[in-house]
């Protein structure tokens, strides 16, 4: 149970890293119909409930919690809905880096809290230090250092552009092809 646990727990962070470095691959791979952050957020809320998941599967629940579990569990979650609240979807789920135009925010936490949604989530987590064995808090909270030293390095030339018409439809016949053997997966990703 250990091992997929810990799994469980890193998940999402590879997946968060290729759409971090790799932008215009996954709105390539979005087409020019869906948004890409919207299909992220999906993508993402269900590698969550994974993680959740994975957590759950070592825990050891008890009733009431500790009394520090209300305010670090509260403020956590408190921060977390204010940068959705702020951000919206496109803000929250890299939409910058997907080539949308997401105005720069300075209401609280910004401005006051270092990459607040992150410490949200981390504070969510220690919470439940009693629960959960402190080492799969400690790989999760890994992987959000470990964004946070990536998004705080972004260079805006490697920036996606929203798919022209023109991609979308290079787009659908390589993936046509590829479905059919025609063409290879390189092509899939290719275009400029």
């Amino acid at each position: 149970m250990g091992t997929f646990a810990a799994v469980g727990v890193l998940l999402p962070f590879p997946y968060y890293y290729w759409l971090w470095t790799k932008p215009q691959a996954w709105v390539n791979l979005c087409g020019k119909h869906k948004d890409p952050s919207k299909v992220m957020a999906y993508v993402s809320h269900f590698l969550k409930l994974l993680q959740f998941i994975s957590l759950f599967s070592v825990s050891t629940l008890y009733w009431p919690p500790p009394l520090y579990f209300w305010p670090l569990f509260g403020f956590g979650q408190f921060l977390n809905f204010r940068v959705y609240q702020l951000l919206g979807e496109a803000g929250t789920y890299y939409g910058v880096r997907f080539g949308k135009n997401v105005p720069w925010v300075t209401g609280f936490p910004f401005g006051v809290i270092r990459d607040p949604q992150y410490a949200g989530s981390v504070l969510s987590l220690c919470a439940c230090l009693s629960w959960v064995p402190s080492k799969y808090i400690l790989a999760w909270t890994l992987g959000y250092v470990f964004m946070i030293h990536l998004e705080s390095k972004e260079d805006p030339a490697t920036r996606a552009k929203p798919i022209s018409r023109l991609q979308f439809w290079q787009l659908y016949h390589a993936i046509r092809g590829w479905m059919v053997g025609s063409c290879s997966l390189s092509q899939f990703f290719s275009f400029s």
